[in-house]
């Protein structure tokens, strides 16, 4: 492993550990030259899948990708970057056990968006304007009356077991 600080190919690990969710090691390395410790992960590589994006060109799937469109939606928002990265987790798995060699961008879209609807409702309203692209207000406040209606719902059904 190359150190970032000095480009050193002499590093030892000093220490090794599972990540919280066992799907990652952690280890802790330090330099033989410069002495500076640094961190790296290691995980199994998934299946690597095509997305099909709307205009019928295909592309590698890229959870970055997934990552910085839930950041951005959560921008300014009180959500915790390892909420974040749980769900990139979660969506990246799911789709690998699909086991499909091309999955649609629709529905890596709509999987990613019932995930910002547990998270956080003001992230979702902001994904879901960009990724549907909402023409008018018309639209926006459509989606928020779906979103407040289904509160509403939930909220009455508990009402009624009491």
């Amino acid at each position: 492993m190359r150190c970032p600080f000095c480009e050193n190919h002499d590093t030892r690990v000093i220490d090794s550990r599972p990540t919280e969710e066992g799907h990652a090691i952690r280890r802790r390395r330090e330099c033989d030259s410069c002495r500076k410790r640094f961190t790296t992960y290691e995980k199994v590589e998934g299946m690597t899948f095509m997305v099909i994006k709307k205009d019928g060109s295909r592309e590698p799937f890229d959870r970055n990708k997934v990552l910085n469109g839930i950041i951005k939606a959560c921008e300014k928002r009180p959500v915790p970057i390892a909420s974040i990265e749980k769900i990139v987790d979660e969506i990246e798995r799911g789709l690998n056990n699909m086991m499909e060699k091309e999955i649609e961008s629709k529905l890596i879209g709509e999987i990613l968006m019932e995930h910002l609807k547990k998270l956080d409702e003001v992230a979702y309203v902001r994904f879901a304007s960009v990724y549907r692209q909402f023409k008018d207000v018309n639209t926006f406040v459509a989606e928020i009356e779906k979103l407040l209606g289904k509160d509403k719902k939930e909220d009455e059904g508990i009402a009624d077991e009491k």
